[in-house]
């Protein structure tokens, strides 16, 4: 399906909403990382040699002082360390292990491994099982987010109209799966659970928090969210079932719509080399496993070290073992489907899943370089220490409950105008990842990452500040040329107040009964 070509203009419903006015006048978060790193050198020159006290680890009484950053000394520190510590270094490499990821999930995206599966599960939907079915397909691909917006949504929309319904139902569900259930899946490891666990390390580590849980017990940072981004995946395949059924569909069925002479039942027909793909990769996956049983059974397995600790190699490596999934399986469908014919073409799937990662290298260099400034000066501490003292004060530290909804409120609120899911956790998981713990200890990283990805996928849906709005706005166009953004808005709110309500009501219950979020 040709996307058209749609204006900003064209995106705004008459009036522009507040929501528009507001986050049209906020900078590229790259922008605000560079504001942020000049503004955050002026300050210490103002505050440097200010002293404050905190609660050590032990119990007693830590004194930090702010340093100085514009005195020679950590001016050539700045210079010295802006390259291989603050920006490629940082956090022990977080960079690479975030490229590695993405390198693996490239060779399946580029193989069309990921489009095909969507095509193939998606033609075999009965209309009975069609709303729960395109909203789980929608969680589930957000593997490879671009599959999803650009395959799933437009696929729904047939589905539906091959069916004699509205096809904007269909597409409503698909994208409320695919955009606001973005954080939960099936899978662990995903490249979601990459950037915040690692990131999220980063920001305790930095500034002594425990990456921990509450019992004590260390986090893997790809996985300490999986129990409950598996219970999440089911629970809003339901509601978005339920929200299609019970509001969406209601409404939408009253509204006309056209179908386009050039649309063609058959343009997400599984091609025979797609079908030869796919059971190529069937084996594909059956070989990765085997793979990933040997060495975790050999080389990775399980041993104690000298400590008398356990140490596990292949959790510890989990994020490089789900990259080797990812590639032996695209691999094995590229190679069958014609869409792969030598090891170059495997090596460009790998460059242009690169390309699409320059973004992310100059939002981390600054980024990072920020982060650092904060932690080597002693303000990041320092704000830290402000903000705690603060909810002290105000006394949540006796309501950990009000601490989560506070945070899942306040992130939500602010994903309305500021999009990026990773540049508002770079901006926002060094304060409240230290803030929250300081204030009460159960708020623990995975906690304080869990609910910040609840709020940010739960508005998604209903900001024009997500990069795909116009793109999704063109689709269902194809239908009804006269559909607004406020409209768009207006469908999908439903959605989006029950998937936030809801999911913070299970983060919620798995906190109060001390569930592990992963492991």
């Amino acid at each position: 399906m040709k996307v058209e070509e749609t204006s900003d203009s064209e995106l705004k419903p008459g009036a522009q909403s507040f929501i528009e006015k507001v986050g049209k006048k906020i900078p590229d978060p790259v922008i605000i990382f560079m504001f942020l790193l000049v503004f955050s050198l002026c300050l210490t020159a103002v505050i440097g040699g200010l002293q404050f006290e905190t609660q050590g680890a032990d119990g007693g009484v830590v004194v930090h002082t702010i340093k100085d950053m514009t005195a020679t000394e950590n001016v050539r520190w700045l210079f010295d360390n802006a390259l291989l510590k603050n920006w490629l270094g940082f956090g022990h490499g977080v960079l690479g292990v975030i490229l590695i990821v993405m390198l693996g999930v490239g060779v399946a995206e580029h193989s069309g491994l990921l489009t095909a599966i969507i095509k193939r599960m998606g033609t075999k939907l009965h209309d009975r099982f069609l709303a729960p079915a395109v909203v789980f397909l929608g969680i589930m691909s957000s593997l490879a987010t671009d599959a999803g917006y650009l395959v799933l949504i437009p696929l729904a929309g047939m589905l539906y109209a091959g069916l004699g319904k509205n096809p904007l139902i269909g597409m409503a569900a698909a994208f409320a799966g695919v955009s606001a259930g973005f954080s939960a899946n099936l899978i662990p490891a995903t490249p979601v659970d990459v950037i915040l666990g690692m990131n999220a390390k980063v920001f305790a580590e930095s500034q002594g928090v425990p990456f921990a849980s509450t019992d004590g017990t260390p986090l893997t940072p790809a996985t300490m969210h999986y129990y409950f981004i598996f219970a999440s995946t089911f629970l809003l395949a339901f509601l978005g079932a339920w929200v299609t059924n019970r509001f969406v569909a209601p409404k939408l069925e009253k509204w006309d719509y056209q179908l386009p002479a050039e649309i063609d039942f058959s343009d997400f027909s599984i091609t025979p080399e797609e079908q030869r793909g796919l059971r190529a990769s069937f084996w594909g996956l059956l070989a990765s496993l085997a793979v990933i049983f040997f060495l975790a059974t050999g080389p990775l397995a399980p041993y104690v070290d000298e400590s008398g600790n356990e140490v596990v190699p292949y959790l510890n490596n989990v994020i490089l073992l789900i990259a080797l999934v990812f590639v032996m399986v695209g691999v094995s469908f590229g190679y069958a489907s014609g869409k792969f014919k030598k090891l170059a073409d495997v090596v460009q799937a790998m460059v242009a899943q690169m390309n699409t990662m320059g973004y992310i290298l100059v939002l981390t260099f600054f980024c990072y370089n920020f982060l650092g400034l904060l932690g080597f000066s002693g303000l990041g501490t320092y704000v830290t220490y402000l903000g705690a003292s603060f909810l002290e004060w105000l006394g949540l530290q006796q309501f950990p409950i009000l601490l989560i909804i506070g945070f899942v409120l306040t992130t939500a609120v602010i994903n309305l105008f500021v999009g990026g899911l990773t540049s508002k956790w770079m901006l926002l998981g060094p304060i409240f990842i230290p803030m929250l713990y300081q204030v009460n200890p159960a708020m623990t990283p995975d906690m304080v990452t869990a609910a910040y990805r609840v709020a940010d996928s739960s508005t998604n849906i209903i900001t024009p500040m997500m990069s795909y709005a116009g793109v999704i706005l063109a689709f269902m166009r194809k239908y009804k040329p006269d559909l607004s953004f406020g409209d768009l808005i207006g469908m999908m709110i439903p959605y989006s107040v029950v998937f936030l309500i809801s999911w913070t009501i299970l983060l919620v219950t798995f906190f109060a009964f001390g569930i592990p979020l992963g492991f």
